[in-house]
């Protein structure tokens, strides 16, 4: 009892999709995923700065699909897509495969885990106050309407002798709620003293309530307007 699991891979399947999407056999599993996961790290360190949430990966059997999920998406386009081209050419050279890029914006990065993470990350690489910037940043999440954030930090917090874990939180964080819609982030800050390991939770609601509110407004959008019957004079 007392485990910690991750939220992502605990509804992955159930209340999530897979982040790779594609069938293979037994012989070629293994090295497509492989595959995968050097797609997603040469694309993190060669974009680390634009604010990437997550990667998705499509395949078939004549190309794979790389859907880039971030913040700021003119910083991969590049000028008159220059910069995707690049990237694309790059990605088909490391798996030898064709590949097609698509960029997907992140409206609202308040909201999403991994960037809260990594914004905390900077901030902390740039000798900010820990308990300063974990305030802000759970003050900006539950600005940006969210039901619930809570944030850990473990390392040398303040350039400290001996590494200890600091974690706060905000609303209300229901981890073993499968239809909650949980997201988590996890980032490292690279400082003078040693790494600190950033995990970030934050609670955007429920699943099926969003489904509900989407059938509800698709069924009011479907509504035809009838004209009220005129009564015949008696």
């Amino acid at each position: 009892m007392g485990q910690k699991v991750r939220p992502t891979g605990f509804r992955t399947g159930i209340m999530e999709d897979w982040q790779s999407r594609w069938y293979a056999n037994k012989a070629d599993f293994a090295e497509l995923l492989v595959e995968d996961q050097k797609i997603r790290a040469f694309v993190k360190k060669k974009y680390g700065k634009s604010g990437i949430s997550k990667i998705r990966i499509e395949r078939t059997r004549e190309k794979v699909v790389v859907f880039i999920f971030s913040a700021r998406v003119g910083m991969i386009i590049g000028k008159k897509g220059q910069e995707v081209d690049k990237l694309t050419k790059e990605l088909e050279d490391l798996a030898h495969r064709h590949i097609e890029v698509k960029t997907m914006e992140i409206n609202r990065p308040e909201v999403d885990a991994q960037l809260v993470a990594e914004d905390i990350a900077e901030q902390l690489e740039k000798r900010q106050s820990f308990r300063r910037t974990m305030k802000r940043s759970m003050d900006q999440t539950m600005e940006g309407g969210a039901k619930g954030v809570r944030v850990q930090l473990a390392g040398r917090l303040g350039g400290s002798e001996m590494a200890r874990t600091e974690s706060a939180m905000e609303g209300s964080i229901p981890l073993s709620t499968l239809r909650a819609k949980i997201g988590y982030g996890f980032a490292e800050a690279k400082t003078a003293q040693g790494h600190i390991g950033i995990k970030v939770w934050i609670n955007n609601g429920d699943y099926l309530d969003a489904e509900e509110d989407s059938n509800a407004a698709n069924a009011q959008a479907s509504k035809v307007s009838k004209k009220p019957e005129r009564k015949g004079k008696r």
